[in-house]
């Protein structure tokens, strides 16, 4: 039996020394190490049977979280994962702190950003399903002191980013520099005005386009209703009725070791998170601090219809169709989607935080709930690629698509000889379960995964794959020319481009 640490195997009887992993080793594992292990993962993800003592759940999702961390670079990170209203793990990993290496605790507050959204649109559905607000009115009959030209404009196509406003900050504002503070205006109404005299980003709903002031909007419009500021508003009506000890709208007042600081990375390079002034009608939209155990409750406490009934959220829970024929990425505010077989929604956090729900069919149904807080990645990794990982580990029976990008990724960062690729493609073309058409798919979707959080050399791996199992396919090759462009080799770009071309135009 081969058994996965850290992406280095072990075969039965040996272990890993300690819970907290050492960085991976600089050389390449052996072919009967390593890719024994891609090979045992295929067969697990593809439901081949395998002879092996099942390891503990525990210990293959820490794993997954080292893994994790030396793959990306993660500072910090903190994970809960409930299965049908039972905690099946908790974790945490890395420091809170670059500066002092503050372990994360269990009890470590990090900042949640945009997941500040989803308490936002939990109070607006609590409103509807009282009967006080419908969503495809007018947001200004709820909150009269609207701009006239945003009339039109529905508390759903709030919710939903398809209002067309456009964003009441600039890019620059975000660097925290005294003169970027400066430019917000100083209530939501005087921004309101200012925004405006700005023509509409899009034609309400017409589109998708993500902006904070869609929940500016709608923080206002629930302190119009409760004569309450939205701190207050959303205290009472789920912090403290769901004992959230550790969550707070707006930065805690806290000693400064219990908040993670926050990061940003790119290219491997971290660096603080520059210190915005927001301005207090910004708390709404972003300025969430909670732990790990606090968000996996208020989770659980939507999940179970305690926040708000089932049967609201079926219904407030179906995605739009825009008029373009496309479906909206969100429904009444929560990121609307399917993993494998199960329905998920959930909402992204500064591309740091990512909190999900899954059920089959119903909330009644077989469901999970995850969360998976960081604070930060020198590669500036995709909050979904984490949670996917999870996912993977949790079940690959259950999320095969999750386990097999996993498996891929690992694939791609341990450069492949040409025999080892051409095994690995002849196990992926025996495997159960998809068709030509979906394997090709999620090939190619896991290459821009790659490109985009581990770099074009390892994506180049994956595209290359693609094109050796679907050679006639112009979309695979199209897709590793554009890894080769990345890489910085213009000239093989249009070598392979040139070849679909050629492909195209020559006769059956």
């Amino acid at each position: 039996m081969v058994r996965c640490w850290a992406g280095r195997a072990f075969t039965d009887g040996a272990s890993p020394a300690t819970s907290r992993s050492s960085p991976l080793p600089a050389r390449r594992l052996q072919l009967p190490q390593w890719f024994a292990w891609l090979l045992l993962c295929l067969a697990v993800c593809c439901c081949f049977p395998v002879a092996a003592t099942p390891e503990p759940l525990a210990d293959r999702l820490t794993r997954q979280m080292q893994l994790n961390r030396q793959r990306y670079g993660i500072v910090g990170q903190a994970v809960v994962v409930v299965h049908n209203g039972k905690r099946v793990f908790r974790g945490v990993d890395g420091v809170a702190d670059l500066q002092t290496q503050q372990p994360v605790t269990d009890e470590q507050i990090f900042p949640a950003f945009s997941v500040a959204k989803l308490f936002v649109s939990t109070l607006i559905m609590q409103l509807v399903e009282a009967g006080q607000i419908d969503l495809d009115q007018p947001a200004r009959q709820y909150l009269p002191a609207l701009p006239e030209p945003w009339k039109h404009i529905t508390v759903r196509q709030l919710l939903d980013h398809t209002s067309g406003l456009p964003e009441y900050f600039e890019p620059s504002q975000m660097r925290g520099a005294d003169d970027a503070n400066a430019r917000f205006a100083s209530s939501a109404q005087a921004m309101f005005e200012r925004l405006a005299t700005q023509p509409l980003a899009a034609v309400p709903g017409s589109e998708t386009r993500y902006t904070n002031t869609n929940y500016v909007v709608l923080a206002q419009l629930l302190q119009a209703h409760y004569r309450k500021p939205y701190p207050q508003i959303a205290s009472e009506r789920i912090i403290a009725k769901l004992h959230l000890t550790r969550t707070s709208i707006g930065r805690p007042l806290l000693p400064a070791h219990s908040v993670a600081s926050a990061y940003l990375g790119t290219d491997g390079k971290l660096e603080p998170e520059p210190t915005v002034a927001w301005p207090e009608y910004a708390l709404a939209h972003g300025q969430l601090y909670t732990n790990v155990d606090d968000l996996s409750t208020f989770l659980e406490a939507v999940r179970t219809g305690r926040l708000v009934g089932k049967e609201t959220l079926r219904k407030l829970w179906q995605p739009q169709t825009l008029p373009n024929g496309q479906r909206g990425w969100f429904a009444s505010g929560w990121e609307v989607g399917q993993d494998d077989a199960y329905q998920s929604v959930g909402h992204d956090g500064g591309a740091r935080v990512r909190v999900r729900i899954l059920f089959d069919t119903t909330l009644d149904g077989d469901s999970y709930s995850v969360v998976y807080l960081t604070n930060g990645s020198a590669r500036g990794v995709w909050s979904r690629v984490l949670l996917d990982s999870v996912l993977a580990t949790l079940s690959p029976q259950r999320f095969p698509s999750k386990s097999l990008a996993e498996t891929l990724i690992a694939f791609a960062l341990h450069a492949p000889d040409e025999r080892e690729t051409r095994t690995f493609a002849q196990a992926l073309r025996a495997r159960p379960g998809l068709s030509d058409a979906a394997l090709e798919r999620a090939i190619n979707a896991t290459g821009y995964t790659v490109l985009s959080n581990l770099g074009a050399t390892a994506a180049i791996r994956v595209f290359a794959l693609n094109v050796d199992l679907f050679p006639a396919s112009s979309n695979a090759r199209d897709s590793l020319a554009e890894a080769y462009e990345a890489a910085g080799d213009v000239a093989r770009a249009k070598r392979i481009r040139q070849t679909i071309k050629d492909r195209s135009s020559s006769p059956d």
